[in-house]
């Protein structure tokens, strides 16, 4: 699936082509050093999520729709404790990781893994959901990934885009 993602002022844009032909666009605000978005890209790619975000909107959903989807199925907020639908787990799962991984960037990204591991261990216990399995190993790498579109993105002037591809990494 191929993901482009549009520099904006206040909010960035989204258009996407599936691999069966269908293609959408969306736009979402400005959150943190790089769209929201993209991190669940290099989370999701990096520790093989095929049912997260990314995986809902590869399989037919508009990104919109995955956060009414996550809110019907007992997505975790502070207004909404419950334990969530069997199949949206993964994607909680991958969401409070990536919610890690962003907090992770705002601080510099150079934590010990270990703590980490701790936090996003609370962060799926506080959401109702088993944590995933990550490695100090894919934690550097994830890191390194997103420290590296940081910087790409950092560079690009409003209106330029970067592109993704799920299933391949790519940055151009």
């Amino acid at each position: 699936m191929r993901i482009r993602i549009t520099k904006g002022v206040r909010e960035d844009h989204i258009h996407v082509e599936r691999d069966d032909g269908t293609s959408l666009s969306s736009s979402f605000p400005h959150k943190g050093p790089i769209p929201h978005d993209a991190v669940h890209f290099f989370v999701e790619q990096g520790l093989g999520i095929t049912d997260g975000f990314w995986g809902k909107v590869a399989g037919g959903h508009h990104p919109d729709e995955v956060a009414a989807l996550a809110k019907a199925a007992g997505h975790a907020s502070a207004n909404r404790r419950r334990e969530p639908d069997a199949d949206f787990i993964v994607a909680i799962q991958a969401e409070r990781l990536v919610e890690c991984f962003e907090a992770d960037l705002w601080s510099g990204g150079s934590g010990d893994p270990d703590t980490f591991i701790a936090i996003a261990k609370a962060a799926c216990e506080n959401s109702f959901v088993p944590p995933l399995s990550i490695t100090s190993d894919q934690i550097r790498q994830i890191r390194g990934e997103l420290s590296a579109f940081h910087a790409h993105w950092s560079s690009l002037s409003i209106g330029s885009e970067t592109e993704l591809r799920f299933g391949a990494k790519l940055i151009g």
